[in-house]
This record gives structure tokens, C-alpha cells and sequence, in this order.
């Protein structure tokens, strides 16, 4: 019989920490193996109990959740699911505990939360299982910097000044004469805000077109590419349904809603559907973003599949191989869940297989060598 998921809860609520003890008991592969009212108290029950797990909420008394985790991937890196209320507030914050190097999140609902994490039992259990086979690494990034960092109100820097202007544009990184209809598609999952953002920081101004689907709920994209956006030479932005896709911008899957492209005469179109349904248990399915791109730009495209649990976009991804796109699949040792890659890869979809920090790199030089590139893959 394989050893139990150990998990230890830790949140400021005695009903939530009942509840999810309650909730991961009942599975047969996991225990709760102890629940911690704050964070002082969850430190000393980890170096006890060494468990495979945390859930761990945001507003706790004592020391907030953020800096508490960037405490633990400095110097105890493990995995970490986050417990955060869905607001406009708690999805800035969630974006900064993915960036400190949680693995996920969930989103606690504000009221009937009893009622609300029944519902959610099966998404909980789910991705504490992700967690327990995730590769985490050590943050190198300073506890305070990173505390203050969290505290700071959207937009601003730490310092609370307003944030940094995007950065100058080098025209030695600019690519040049790149035809217009080339289109760079992305899919992500678990691990893949920051995956995402290796690629997307590396992407000179005048970069093809970039299309994204990374699995996330309603709610926190719009902070997901605003982050993105203040970090990037390229404009990042949820996309919206109509919208023409152009160079030098990078086009996010709105939470719930499926995002695919289209043609109107020489322009992509961006596809964003609201009623259309799952498709791999998912909304937005890389599946559907990757199968459009294979009709619609062929040859012109380039896949990237990132770090991410399960076989969403698996399949479409070897339809844009077989239609002339180039695609690269981030290697096992670089993702945080190898999931997605492993199963583009067994499809036949890799023409590379490469680090996270590589694929951008490799990207722009085909780019750089072959300014034709459809006329030459």
C-alpha cells in the first residue's frame, strides 16, 4: 500500500480548518495530519511532522500568508496550495504567491463558505494531489522584499511609489523584418504564471503575435496579464472577443471562457466564448486554442506547451505539427508538473524539448535566422 499524501492546514478559521481536515480525511490517499491557526504555529508543526503539503491561507494573524511563504521556499521549499478568497484584492496577492512559488490555488468563497468548500472538496483534493508530485525550487528572492512586495497596492512598486514604466525597448533585440502572420501559441497549467512569464519578459517589441491559454479560474487573469503587462517590451491583455491580434502583443484566455483565433481577410481575430463548454474538463482548454491555430495559421506557427498536469492541448498540439507549425515542449526537469509536456511529447508533437529558460532563446532564433519561416520548416 503506497504512503499516505501528509498534509498539514493552515488558516486563521477554525470552521476552514475543520472543513478541510473533514475534506482531506475522506480521501483514501491523504490525512490531515495537523491544522495551524497561524503561521508561528505551522512552523514548528512542519519541522515536526514533515508533511508532503500545505494549504495555506493569505490574511492570517501574526504574519501574513505571503510573507510566511516566502519564508518556506527560502529556506524549506515544499508544496504549497494556497487558500484565497476571490477578490479583486486576493488575486493580485494570489499572483504574488504563484510568483513566490506556490504551486496553486484555490479560491475560498467570501460567503457560505461551509456550503462553498463542500462544492469545491473534489477541485481541493485534486490539486493536493498535483502539489504532492510537484518539483519545487528554492526562492532566492529576499523575505522582505518579497513581503513588501505583497503589501503593495496594485500598481505600485514596494515602496508604494507608482510601478515602473515598461522596460526601454533595445533595438538590438528587435527581430526585424517577421512577416506579420507569424503567431507564437502558448498553453500552461500548473506552474505555468511564472513558465509564462520566463517566455513572455525574453519577447523583444516587435515579436510576432502571441496567443495564451493558461488553466485559471474567472477572476484572476485580468490581474495575470496586467502583471505581465508591467513586466514585458510586449503588450499583454486578456483577450476580448472581435479584437484584431497583432505583433508585439500577447493575447490571455479569460478565466471561463474558451479562447480560440480566427481569420478575417489578412488579420487573426481573437474567438472568446463565454457559453461554449469545457473541453478537457477545462474553460479555457489549450485544446481548443491549439486546434484553431493549426486551421488558422498552419505553417506561420509556433506551439509552446509549458509546465502542467493532464493532456490538455496534447492532441492539438500534434494537429499544428501535421498543419507546418514548429513547436517546442519544456523539458521535465525545468517544469513544476510534467504533465502536459510528457503527453505532447508521447503524442509526437516536440520538434524540441528544451529547459524553460531556453525555449524563448530557441524561439527567437529561428525567427531571427529564417525571416520566411513557413517558406523554410
Amino acid at each position: 500500500m503506497n504512503r499516505k499524501i501528509r498534509v498539514i492546514v493552515v488558516d486563521d478559521s477554525a470552521l476552514v480548518r475543520s472543513l478541510l481536515a473533514e475534506i482531506i480525511n475522506r480521501q483514501h490517499d491523504m490525512e490531515c495530519i495537523g491544522t495551524a491557526n497561524d503561521p508561528l504555529v505551522a512552523r514548528e508543526m512542519i519541522r515536526e511532522k514533515n508533511p508532503d503539503v500545505i494549504t495555506l491561507d493569505i490574511e492570517m494573524p501574526k504574519m501574513d500568508g505571503i510573507d510566511f511563504l516566502g519564508r518556506i521556499m527560502r529556506l524549506r521549499p515544499m508544496p504549497v496550495l494556497m487558500i484565497s478568497t476571490l477578490t479583486e484584492r486576493g488575486a493580485e496577492v494570489t499572483m504574488r504567491a504563484l510568483e513566490l512559488g506556490a504551486v496553486d490555488f484555490v479560491s475560498k468563497p467570501r460567503v457560505g463558505v461551509a456550503n462553498g468548500l463542500t462544492q469545491l472538496s473534489n477541485e481541493i483534493v485534486e490539486k493536493i494531489r498535483i502539489a504532492a508530485t510537484a518539483h519545487v525550487h528554492r526562492m532566492v528572492k529576499p523575505a522582505a522584499a518579497a513581503a513588501a512586495a505583497a503589501a503593495a497596492p496594485a500598481g505600485t512598486d514596494a515602496a508604494g511609489a507608482p510601478a515602473a514604466a515598461k522596460p526601454p525597448v533595445s533595438s538590438a533585440t528587435l527581430l526585424g523584418r517577421v512577416s506579420t502572420e507569424k503567431l507564437i501559441a502558448i498553453g500552461a497549467s500548473t506552474g505555468g504564471t511564472e513558465a509564462i512569464k520566463e517566455v513572455l519578459t525574453q519577447m523583444p517589441a516587435d515579436a510576432p503575435a502571441i496567443v495564451i491559454t493558461q488553466h485559471m479560474p474567472p477572476g484572476f487573469t485580468t490581474s495575470f496579464a496586467a502583471r505581465l503587462n508591467s513586466l514585458c517590451q510586449i503588450t499583454v491583455k486578456e483577450a476580448t472577443h472581435g479584437e484584431r491580434i497583432l505583433p508585439g502583443h500577447a493575447y490571455i484566455a479569460p478565466g471561463g471562457k474558451q479562447f480560440a483565433i480566427s481569420r478575417s481577410g489578412a488579420n487573426y481575430v481573437a474567438v472568446v466564448d463565454e457559453q461554449a463548454p469545457p473541453v478537457n474538463r477545462h474553460k479555457p482548454s489549450v485544446e481548443v486554442l491549439f486546434k484553431s491555430v493549426a486551421q488558422f495559421a498552419g505553417r506561420n506557427a509556433f506551439g509552446v506547451m509549458l509546465t502542467g498536469m493532464g493532456a490538455d492541448g496534447a492532441v492539438a498540439m500534434r494537429e499544428m505539427k501535421d498543419a507546418g507549425s514548429y513547436n517546442y515542449v519544456q523539458d521535465e526537469a525545468s517544469c513544476i508538473v510534467f504533465g502536459m509536456p510528457r503527453e505532447a511529447i508521447a503524442h509526437g508533437a516536440a520538434d524540441e524539448v528544451l529547459p524553460l529558460t531556453q525555449i524563448a532563446h530557441a524561439l527567437l532564433g529561428k525567427l531571427r535566422a529564417s525571416p520566411d519561416v513557413r517558406h523554410r520548416i
